[in-house]
């Protein structure tokens, strides 16, 4: 078959087991952390706004 086509042949006997034992896995659960975080400023909200447009404004440009 040329590049890009689909054949269902090629689809048959692809079996995938996906409880086996000795895959290894990831444990998205493993790293999981409960918190806080606090973060202090001594800019205004008003220059914290204008910093997030210019961000945005920049983003768009792209």
């Amino acid at each position: 078959m040329g590049f890009g086509s689909y054949d269902e042949s090629e689809q048959q006997n692809q079996d995938v087991n996906a409880d086996d034992e000795d895959s290894e896995g990831v444990n998205v659960h493993e790293n999981e952390h409960e918190g806080e975080i606090t973060f202090e400023t001594d800019a205004s909200t008003d220059e914290l706004m204008d910093q997030l447009a210019e961000i945005k404004d920049g983003a768009d440009e792209e």
